[in-house]
């Protein structure tokens, strides 16, 4: 199926790992250029050097104002437009709640939310002038069904969902489709990161955690990937303020 991708421009989040890396390369494979940004250098030149030197890899910071503007201003400079946004870029964090304080509560707000808006303020007027993009918030499943002991990150998730129901109405005059992809248990390295700190093989560490799953496994990162191409590509022209729920079937809700 041609999914009307070639020569798009696909701006991602935190895309040097999990669904973040897997996303820009199914976008390359597509034909779209693809931007990343991310914190750790690192990862960075080693991502940036798989895809290629068609495509744009800058280090920022998605938590700060600075790092934002830095990214996207890079995008416009290189490719004059902006058709896609994956607000991707985020940590799982989450503790007791009396035990969480001011600072983790204010990163992590910082990170998914506000620096989702930024990145959405800064690439919608763009959007705009050529009529039209995408736009995909990431999110968690445990942004419907918050468990205990899960912020702040089921809160921030959810701020996201909330702002993408927005936005969907109120751009899609624009032509602006805004979604949202809810992530369950996807491999990723912060998973493995997990495992190696209990001194477990990562294969064991996602055989333990899996329990409860109906498919009885995580999800592979390629797989939330395909969500995400599929939502920004011309079969789902008539889809918007929507979510997908991409967890295996272990959601309680719909």
């Amino acid at each position: 199926m041609e999914l009307g991708l070639k020569g798009k421009v696909a701006v991602i989040t935190g895309g040097t790992e999990g669904i973040g890396k897997a996303a820009a390369f199914l976008f390359a494979a597509e034909g779209a250029n693809v931007a990343i940004c991310a914190r750790n250098q690192e990862r960075l030149d080693s991502v940036s050097a798989a895809l290629g030197k068609d495509h744009l890899a800058v280090q920022a910071d998605i938590g700060t104002k600075d790092g934002v503007e830095k990214f996207i201003a890079a995008v416009v400079k290189r490719y004059g437009r902006l058709d896609i946004l994956v607000n991707n870029a985020g940590t799982s964090m989450r503790g007791k709640f009396l035990e969480v304080d001011d600072a983790q509560w204010q990163s992590d707000l910082d990170l998914k939310v506000f620096g989702a808006i930024r990145c959405m303020r800064l690439a919608i007027p763009h959007m705009q002038k050529q009529g039209g993009g995408r736009i995909i918030n990431i999110a968690i499943v445990n942004a419907k069904t918050p468990a205990a002991e899960s912020m702040p990150t089921s809160i921030s998730r959810a701020a996201g969902m909330a702002i993408t129901k927005s936005l969907s109405k109120e751009f899609a005059r624009d032509n602006i489709l805004v979604n949202t992809v809810c992530i369950g248990k996807i491999k990723s390295g912060q998973h493995e990161r997990r495992s190696a700190k209990e001194g477990i093989t990562a294969d064991v560490y996602y055989q333990r955690e899996a329990k409860g799953i109906p498919m009885g496994r995580f999800g592979e990162a390629e797989e939330a990937a395909a969500a995400i191409v599929f939502l920004c590509s011309d079969a789902a022209s008539y889809v918007t303020g929507t979510n997908i729920n991409l967890d295996g079937g272990a959601s309680g809700t719909l």
